[in-house]
């Protein structure tokens, strides 16, 4: 297994970068994502993780250029991140991947467009931010009804007190040293809002960032509505774990909200860091 995904040498003096990919089912889009992952300043390497994806997913990563962790079976967006950052931070550890200042999370459908992320990194390796968050404009073929997000929304107001405009973004960089205070990262689909109150309540810089980006939009067919159900559920359930809907006068958390230790209450992994199912494969390991 390469130390390093080839062709990506990190450059200038902002920090070296390692990206992050979740993907299910993603084989049309993921190697032109990763393409354009890998011609980011900093970015040293990309890890692909394949939520027990059902197509060819894994070997379009790898034949992209990135190294590419394939769960046997579908685990969830956060399960999956968290598998990820398992083995991206085993690799720190064993100095076959070089020392981050930043981790870079992109969803695998961005395609060419997960070239703009740059925009997300600057300020968190100008040290600005803790937390970049992308703000995607409208996204043609959308078909929601906008239910999740108006209650990420609300639900995040109410307890932190600060308004996104893009609380399900899945584009984020994140300070590696802030990870800590992030993980592990809640399960399914509520991982992008309970990785935002997290940061928010503990004291992280949050920054959100217009950036031009591109993915697939899930439409009005039984498959999207059944997809923002999913999605609603479990961004209720993190809002409901993290006492949102009983804030507190100024906002922040209430006694009892947080263990002694620090920890955001009650994971449904059961408050413990996964790691990953087996080692990532890195690129011409095959398929």
């Amino acid at each position: 297994m390469s130390a390093t995904t080839p062709g990506a040498e990190p450059e200038g003096e902002g920090g070296t970068v390692l990206a992050l990919v979740p993907a299910k089912d993603e084989a049309e889009r993921v190697g032109a994502t990763v393409l354009a992952l890998r011609t980011l300043p900093g970015v040293a390497e990309v890890l692909v993780v394949s939520d027990g994806s059902s197509d060819a997913t894994a070997a379009r990563a790898l034949e992209a250029g990135a190294h590419c962790l394939d769960l046997p079976r579908t685990i969830g967006k956060g399960g999956a991140l968290n598998a990820g950052l398992a083995a991206l931070m085993g690799r720190v550890a064993e100095r076959l991947s070089p020392e981050p200042a930043a981790l870079l999370l992109a969803d695998a459908d961005l395609a060419e467009t997960a070239g703009r992320l740059d925009h997300l990194l600057d300020p968190v390796l100008a040290g600005e931010a803790d937390l970049a968050i992308a703000d995607l404009p409208a996204q043609q073929g959308a078909g929601g009804f906008g239910v999740a997000m108006a209650l990420a929304r609300r639900g995040m107001a109410r307890a932190t007190g600060r308004r996104m405009a893009e609380p399900l973004s899945g584009q984020r960089a994140v300070r590696w040293e802030a990870l800590p205070a992030l993980l592990p990262f809640a399960p399914g689909f509520g991982v992008e809002v309970a990785m935002t109150m997290d940061a928010l309540r503990a004291g992280l810089r949050v920054v959100e960032i217009e950036v031009d980006l591109r993915h697939n939009a899930t439409g009005k067919d039984l498959s999207g509505l059944l997809h923002r159900a999913r999605q609603a559920r479990a961004i209720a359930r993190e809002l409901t774990r993290r006492r949102a809907w009983r804030p507190t006068p100024n906002g922040t958390e209430a006694p009892g909200d947080k263990d002694p230790g620090g920890r955001a209450p009650d994971r449904e992994d059961g408050g413990e860091f996964p790691q990953p199912p087996a080692e990532p494969r890195a690129p011409g390991d095959g398929t």
